[in-house]
């Protein structure tokens, strides 16, 4: 906790003051660009990957970068879908996987999540990525099939679906590889190489 503490020292003395305009232009308007769901790994950092500034991303993190497909009811990230594309009114959103997600290294090695139920519970939004991914390829392979899988839940989300027969919102697939830091956008439709 002290580092945090000693973070938001530095924050407020050294970054805050020279972004002082942005953040008073923040406070009064709140218009993303992206919604970039992301997983909720500590490694992968939306705002550091793009560069992006405060205000410029909408951002959702969940683990293996799973989007529920849409079903009525009370749901968080459906919630926050439908406030990025129906209120903020972005025009884009980004799924995006990573390199040495343990989400789908658990699901590629069949891992025993008896002892943790709210994640084998939360990992089962992704049988349609293993299913996509049964012929194999190992993880790599499974994080391509769920970053495009969770893409067409996102289409099943009113929202989404509206937005996208308007033309006014494109998906987009990507995956961060840690070690190099390269990014690749994957075409949502063609299954991994």
């Amino acid at each position: 906790m002290h580092d945090l503490i000693e973070g938001v020292d530095r924050f407020r003395r050294d970054v805050f003051p020279a972004k002082a305009e942005l953040f008073a232009r923040l406070a009064r308007t709140h218009r993303p660009a992206t919604l970039f769901i992301g997983c909720s790994d500590a490694r992968v950092v939306p705002e550091l990957i793009t560069q992006s500034e405060p205000g410029e991303l909408f951002v959702v993190r969940t683990a293996g970068n799973l989007v529920p497909a849409h079903t009525p009811g009370p749901d968080a990230v459906a919630a926050a879908i439908e406030y990025a594309v129906a209120v903020l009114g972005v025009g884009g959103i980004v799924v995006c996987g990573h390199s040495g997600c343990g989400a789908m290294t658990a699901l590629a090695e069949r891992h025993d999540l008896s002892a943790a139920p709210a994640v084998a519970g939360w990992l089962r939004h992704a049988d349609a990525s293993v299913a996509r991914a049964a012929r194999g390829g190992g993880v790599p392979y499974l994080v391509r099939e769920n970053v495009r899988a969770q893409l067409a839940n996102l289409a099943t989300h009113p929202s989404v679906a509206r937005a996208l027969a308007e033309g006014a919102l494109a998906l987009h697939g990507w995956v961060y590889d840690i070690p190099t830091g390269s990014v690749e956008e994957l075409d949502a439709t063609a299954p991994a190489a």
